[in-house]
């Protein structure tokens, strides 16, 4: 866990611009921890606060020699390409930092810890986020019994709002004195909020129990918010039926890109419309009856490569075809989301 006082620096050198940035992309949005540089060279000089829908302002540098006169203490590798293997082109600036005594957090599923393991002093660390800490029993549908609210983000395809939404709504209710929690499934939700379950590093059999045991753990809370993963139409996705069962969700949000009509990593496969994808996520929770009535009580729309009036026409006619209440949480707030759920 990273340590609350460290200085980060994030690497995302040609990517700041990409969905392959969003492991970055998210610590800029919630880290708690100083962010003291970003590292692309190709947006040297500028600050992220200028590049992107983000409020937080933090320089964006060439060099990882300049991230460090900055204080930066810990190097968060902050892409996440497809397949979660760290090229070979990273493994210079890694092997710099590891030398200038920075620690590193890695969300990929290749490791590092073996790696550098004589080469780190004392006072130095890796997180390989992608670890699982723990081997759980076999799910056996025990959360179905809990009395609490489950919400669960599902979406049309991969890095469409999931765990932004999520940790959106999680904030409101926050704020409007909900007794609620977090469960992060993916190496961004782990990195910011310092624990969780890295679900995709789960052997299939272990997937739903590790959901599970992580819900069982918040049934005193009387919302829990478990992140997304996947999607029920992506070929290349496994992800989100573990959760689905793991969980037992009561609740769900549909995440969704408004500019995409196709997948974004396959073209040839068309997003269907809306409402057949709203009633196969329910009828896959509910499986006949044999688990809670789980209905989508929103969509969560990211527009964000749309204009304002784009992203409102398109907000109204979601709303106007499904019949349920859609915003984009962080262009318009998460409250129109939150009031469903109550």
């Amino acid at each position: 866990m990273l340590d609350e006082f460290k200085k980060v620096a994030i690497y995302m050198e040609g990517h700041i611009y990409t969905d392959y940035g969003k492991m970055g992309l998210g610590v800029l949005r919630y880290l708690k921890n100083d962010i003291v540089a970003v590292i692309d060279s190709q947006n040297d000089g500028k600050n992220t606060k200028e590049c992107l829908s983000i409020e937080r302002s933090v320089p964006i540098v060439k060099n990882l020699e300049l991230a460090i006169s900055k204080g930066a203490e810990v190097l968060i590798l902050g892409i996440a390409p497809s397949g979660g293997k760290i090229p070979k082109s990273w493994l210079l600036i890694i092997d710099k930092a590891i030398s200038k005594n920075l620690s590193i957090i890695n969300g990929l599923h290749d490791t590092l810890s073996s790696k550098y393991k004589n080469k780190l002093k004392d006072n130095q660390w890796i997180w390989d986020v992608r670890i699982p800490q723990f081997i759980p029993k076999i799910a056996s549908g025990k959360a179905a019994k809990l009395n609490n609210k489950r919400i669960l983000c599902v979406g049309t395809d991969m890095a469409v709002g999931k765990m932004t939404t999520s940790l959106e709504i999680y904030k409101w209710a926050i704020e409007n004195k909900i007794k609620t929690s977090f469960i992060a499934t993916g190496q961004i939700g782990i990195t910011i909020t310092g624990n969780g379950i890295p679900l995709d590093a789960y052997k299939v059999d272990h997937a739903c129990g590790a959901v599970e045991n992580m819900v069982l753990q918040k049934s005193n809370d009387d919302w829990v918010f478990i992140e997304g993963q996947g999607s029920l139409l992506n070929p290349g996705s496994t992800a989100s039926l573990p959760l689905i069962r793991g969980s037992c969700a009561t609740h769900m949000i549909l995440c969704h890109r408004a500019d995409f009509l196709t997948l974004r990593d396959y073209r040839h496969i068309k997003i269907p419309d809306l409402n057949k994808v709203i009633k196969l996520y329910e009828d896959l929770a509910t499986a006949c009856g044999s688990y809670p009535k789980a209905k989508i009580i929103g969509i969560s729309l990211n527009t964000s490569k749309l204009n304002s009036k784009e992203a409102k026409n398109a907000v109204n006619s979601l709303e106007t075809l499904t019949n349920l209440p859609v915003t984009d949480v962080i262009r318009y707030g998460p409250e129109k989301l939150g009031l469903a759920i109550n």
